[in-house]
């Protein structure tokens, strides 16, 4: 006979923010190739950054996808160099795409040299032909 289940912790608005975040930045990194763990390891610093950020303002809450990917994308180009190289410009010099709106909902990453939306953030590997949504 089984044993008590294990109590069940609800996770609030702001962990379930955070989490999901971790997930779509972590899955365009993997869509690009580029999921090492020094960079897994960017991934958790602005996530632990942003928790503080929206702990002070909850209605930020929307916004931490994009914030976080953007922090990523910072840290990537001081270390290794630009990230995520346009999927979409076939000629011409690599550049990185962009994420839009800069602070609001529904993160996306944008050409601004094609002028067109590639991909939801969280959703690179369907733009870039890269490994499956994680």
């Amino acid at each position: 006979m089984p044993g008590p289940a294990a109590p069940v912790t609800s996770v609030g608005p702001l962990e379930q923010a955070l989490h999901a975040a971790r997930a779509l930045v972590l899955a365009d990194l993997v869509a690009g190739r580029v999921a090492e763990a020094d960079v897994v390891s960017l991934v958790e610093e602005s996530v632990a950054q942003r928790r503080w950020w929206v702990e002070q303002w909850p209605e930020g809450a929307a916004f931490v996808s994009g914030l976080v990917a953007q922090d990523v994308q910072d840290a990537l180009l001081e270390r290794y160099g630009r990230w995520p190289l346009c999927p979409v410009c076939g000629s011409g010099d690599p550049h990185a795409l962009e994420v839009e709106p800069e602070l609001g909902p529904d993160p996306h990453w944008v050409c601004h040299q094609a002028g067109v939306r590639v991909a939801p953030v969280g959703a690179l590997s369907r733009a870039t032909g890269g490994p499956a949504d994680a």
